[in-house]
């Protein structure tokens, strides 16, 4: 019976105990938790970390809408596992010099099996930056894999060089820069207008109407000398060939020919420009053996 006694006190010694405990743990979390004024700011708090949650979300909601726009070409050195690397990218204004480059895969390999593509396996683009000094060159390929062409840059500045093939059935723009020595005199891009005279004399005019970014847009081209409509010829393997740069950071956009029984009289393309802004667009074309050049400033809307 004497051991009864015992069991009680050991009991109520239990209990005291997590009496005691309770109330400092209760009193250690309201010490902790804020009081009403801070509870509703920490409410607002929560609701603000929401909506920025939220908006650090719409970046993932705007991706899925980027995925579906345009892509950007040129824009990079590297791409695909490739990358386009040049022996000397510093010439001197108004000499020729030979500008050598190679494709180069993960590796350092020189990538040598190139797709044809508008007849050619390279296509060599030119640009200061001002879109000035445009020229679209077909460098020849050694063994090696190394591609080189002679080339004269009149002007100081720095020079966007735009590699454009097809490797493995994917059309690839690699770009790295050129420098040409001395003082750069940059011209602002000239206002958009509707007609433009090729280096050979011939009338251009341009009609874009329609045209907005994100969305596939026509451009026609119509083309007389002295004021008597032309027929072009068949140039890399279309009735003409279209580059267009976007201004400012020389974005790449690839241009498709429009079938000739699609596009009646004159040269057309599609062209998917990527972002509202001002555009460069060089257009070349044949007659009577001679390729002709011309440019024209395009302001895209959105």
């Amino acid at each position: 019976m004497s051991s009864i006694p015992k069991q009680l006190a050991t009991f109520v010694a239990v209990l005291a105990v997590l009496f005691v405990g309770g109330a400092i743990a209760g009193r250690l979390i309201d010490a902790d938790a804020p009081h009403g004024g801070d509870a509703e700011a920490s409410g607002h708090g929560a609701e603000q970390t929401h909506e920025e949650d939220s908006s650090v979300a719409s970046p993932s909601h705007g991706s899925e809408h980027s995925d579906a726009a345009p892509e950007v070409h040129g824009l990079a050195v590297a791409d695909a596992g490739l990358r386009v690397v040049v022996d000397r990218p510093e010439l001197r204004r108004g000499e020729a010099a030979t500008v050598a480059f190679r494709i180069v895969d993960s590796r350092g390999s020189a990538v040598r099996d190139f797709d044809v593509t508008h007849e050619k396996r390279m296509h060599l683009i030119l640009a200061r930056r001002d879109l000035t000094g445009f020229q679209h060159l077909h460098p020849d390929m050694a063994t090696d894999g190394t591609w080189s062409m002679r080339v004269t840059l009149p002007d100081a500045g720095s020079y966007r060089l735009f590699a454009d093939f097809s490797y493995q059935e994917e059309a690839i723009t690699l770009a790295t820069d050129l420098r040409v020595d001395g003082n750069a005199d940059l011209l602002d891009l000239p206002a958009p207008e509707p007609t433009a005279v090729s280096d050979g004399g011939y009338d251009v005019r341009l009609d874009s109407t329609g045209a907005m970014a994100g969305q596939e847009s026509r451009l026609a081209f119509s083309i007389t000398r002295d004021g008597e409509p032309v027929s072009t010829e068949p140039y890399l393997g279309a009735g003409g060939h279209l580059v267009a740069l976007r201004e400012g950071d020389l974005a790449f956009l690839h241009v498709h020919p429009i079938e000739e029984d699609e596009q009646g009289e004159g040269v057309g393309f599609a062209a998917t420009f990527p972002t509202a802004g001002l555009y460069r667009l060089y257009l070349q074309f044949k007659h009577e053996g001679a390729v002709q050049t011309v440019a024209f400033t395009q302001e895209i809307s959105r």
